[in-house]
């Protein structure tokens, strides 16, 4: 794989897929190149291989114009440290800080190595993720002072908001330092989440394994699953049947449309447009009951599943989706010119919670929020998979980067989704639903790489050669963006925070692991 003046030694594991192990030397040289190409990272996270004879992983997802590179490096069990990558992308810091909180490998020289998620759950030389971690020992009493940064100087107050919000929201604690109302630095703490979801997946089944992925964050299901199943499906080796692939994208653009729809009529109650909200719930409303109607679940749970799709639609069902996506389509675009219309909506989302092109860039911003700033990366357009390789996606994008640009991503991004829809029934192949995975004879791994609503979604499986879940890891793109959101509300009042915080519509869950 050729990036910049170098070829690299990366093997093509499938359509725009790359894998390669290196030296951790080389990796540091191979981040720089992919940086000064323009590309992006999009994932890292470690592993424990002492049982396969080995010591630890550390591996790195980069994004780049050929596709996705997926990098390993080994790491001696008595030298736990890799380069820091946070220099080159910042984006890395937080993935960094909870691949030392949950295995104990480190990077070497990081500008920040405060804890992430260890929130006094376990003892200090305690590590969840490694294979003899011993779940039965009782939680650490230790206080969990957690250095926040402080603002000083005159007039400076610090605000706490959450962990515990006042809606049903997960956990997130937000502190703001401001004078007055003006916001002069939010810092961040995620964590609270906690599951333990990656140490769930080992010695899984491979479907059950299916299930667990699809709930890694439950308003991207979809995406989570067919990421998932790619994955597995990659490292057997296995083909999965034509119709089953189409109908795994039909669920994945059901799936944006509901959250779009959602999103919008949330950005609406934030400025006091009530009717706004009630006017997109209504039709998200008559989504997802059509989704349960047709496909047996609102949400499409476990609709995706290893080797296929567990769930077809008829021809009378390809009709009444079609003609429901036309009447939402219309609806949309009449909600859309009272949006355009309404003096005091534009005024609040015009020029609030603005993250510019070139800060974007720098910091690693992805997904519907990235495109709203003018990052023009989408897996479907760019290196799309089968269907999408037939379907001509095109890619909504934005340059201001403010609330307004990404409420205009949602709103182009809907009627691009019912456009994919209606292809998708129109043109939808016969055949069958489903086929079984090849045999598994030793330790194989894959990765699936799909373009949820929020960005994009990896998920990297590895496979023991007893057929069970070794090492999963399923990445949203909430890692990359949380961080912006600490960029977008600087020099607003504390009152827009939740509107510029729906703006992004981030995942608590999806990045605590």
């Amino acid at each position: 794989m050729k990036i910049g003046e170098h070829d690299w030694h990366l093997d093509p594991l499938g359509k725009h897929i790359w894998r390669g192990r290196m030296e951790t030397g080389q990796l540091l040289a191979l981040a720089r190149a992919v940086k000064e190409e323009g590309g992006q990272l999009v994932a890292l996270w470690g592993s424990d291989d002492r049982a396969l004879g080995g010591g630890f992983g550390i591996h790195v997802v980069l994004l780049t114009s050929s596709g996705l590179a997926w990098v390993s490096c080994a790491l001696a069990a008595d030298a736990l440290a890799y380069p820091d990558l946070a220099h080159i992308f910042p984006q890395a810091d937080r993935m960094q800080r909870a691949t030392f909180d949950l295995l104990g490998i480190h990077a070497s020289d990081a500008v920040d190595d405060r804890k992430w998620l260890r929130h006094g759950a376990w003892a200090a030389t305690a590590f969840p993720l490694r294979k003899d971690f011993d779940p039965g020992l009782p939680a650490t009493r230790d206080t969990d002072a957690y250095p926040f940064i402080r603002v000083e100087g005159e007039g400076v107050h610090e605000i706490a908001v959450g962990p515990i919000h006042a809606g049903t929201i997960e956990p997130g604690h937000f502190r703001f330092s401001v004078i007055g109302e003006r916001i002069l630095r939010l810092e961040e703490r995620m964590g609270y989440t906690h599951k333990g979801t990656e140490k769930r997946f080992e010695g899984m089944d491979i479907d059950t394994g299916a299930k667990l992925a699809g709930r890694v964050s439950g308003d991207t299901h979809s995406a989570y699953a067919w990421a998932y199943c790619m994955a597995v499906e990659m490292a057997t080796a296995s083909t999965v049947p034509d119709r089953a692939v189409w109908l795994r994208a039909l669920f994945l653009e059901i799936e944006r449309i509901a959250n779009h729809l959602g999103d919008l009529g949330y950005l609406g109650n934030d400025v006091a447009l009530s009717f706004g909200f009630m006017q997109f719930w209504r039709l998200k409303e008559d989504w997802l009951r059509l989704s349960a109607k047709l496909f047996g679940h609102r949400y499409l749970y476990d609709r995706i599943v290893p080797g296929g799709v567990a769930v077809d639609i008829t021809d009378s069902g390809r009709a009444e989706l079609a003609a429901e996506a036309d009447r939402i389509e219309a609806e949309v675009r009449s909600l859309k010119t009272i949006y355009d219309e309404h003096a005091t909506l534009q005024d609040r989302f015009s020029n609030t919670g603005i993250v510019k092109p070139e800060l974007a860039a720098r910091l690693g911003l992805t997904g519907l929020a990235g495109r709203a700033s003018a990052q023009a990366w989408d897996a479907r357009a760019q290196f799309p998979l089968a269907p999408y390789d037939q379907l001509d996606v095109s890619m909504a994008t934005q340059r201001s980067g403010d609330v307004l640009a990404r409420a205009e991503v949602r709103f182009a991004e809907i009627h691009e989704s019912l456009r994919l829809v209606r292809a998708l029934l129109e043109c939808l192949p016969a055949g069958d639903l489903h086929a079984p995975l090849a045999a598994i004879q030793n330790v194989c791994e894959g990765i699936g790489w799909v373009e949820s609503w929020r960005g994009e979604v990896v998920v990297a499986v590895r496979i023991g050669a007893d057929g069970r879940l070794d090492r999963v890891h399923p990445h949203d793109p909430s890692w990359q963006n949380w961080p912006l959101v600490e960029v977008g509300v600087l020099g607003n009042i504390v009152p827009d925070f939740p509107l510029i915080n729906k703006s992004f519509n981030l995942s608590y869950s999806g990045p605590d692991l």
